[in-house]
């Protein structure tokens, strides 16, 4: 059973481009990081504390390969972080997962993720660009394991959705 996997840095739309697949589809939707907090009963940020980073990493490999094997179609949001971790970018080369790398220039995640207050990762942060171009240059070559890149720059969330539906056919 194909698995659609959404990849990209926070800020790129994984979730909400997952939500209005699965509204287009009828296919179950899994936000991988709200998987693992309703498995744990604590939050990304809490887990990260009280347990370390180590320990999230172990259990998002475990479950983001439980999911992968299910024996079902899927569209998986994975964390920006989960591609980088644990071989789990060889994940998405699987045949039976149809994965895209949802890009978006560094001005597009800082216009969107300057104003956050929720995310931990940000909540010190003064230089949005710096930090976010940092980030993606660390992060690309595992992003670019994605067997599709989708352009999310000046899109709305049709179009985007649109270009995924057409790989996926």
């Amino acid at each position: 059973m194909k698995k659609i996997i959404l990849v990209g840095y926070m800020g790129s739309g994984k979730t909400t481009i997952g939500l209005k697949l699965h509204q287009k589809l009828n296919i179950e939707f899994i936000d991988l990081d709200q998987f693992i907090e309703e498995k744990e009963g604590l939050k990304v940020a809490d887990i990260f504390k009280l347990k370390g980073e180590v320990y999230f990493r172990k259990q998002e490999n475990i479950w983001f390969n439980s999911l992968i094997n299910e024996n079902k179609p899927l569209i998986i949001s994975l964390g920006g972080g989960t591609p980088c971790y644990a071989n789990n970018h060889l994940l998405l080369q699987n045949n039976n997962v149809e994965s895209f790398y949802l890009k978006a220039s560094v001005a597009t995640l800082t216009s969107r993720l300057m104003h956050e207050t929720n995310r931990p990762l940000l909540k010190n942060v003064t230089d949005f660009p710096t930090f976010i171009a940092q980030h993606l240059f660390e992060r690309a070559f595992y992003y670019n394991f994605c067997k599709y890149k989708i352009d999310v720059n000046n899109k709305d969330l049709d179009t985007i959705c649109n270009e995924i539906l057409v790989k996926t056919q």
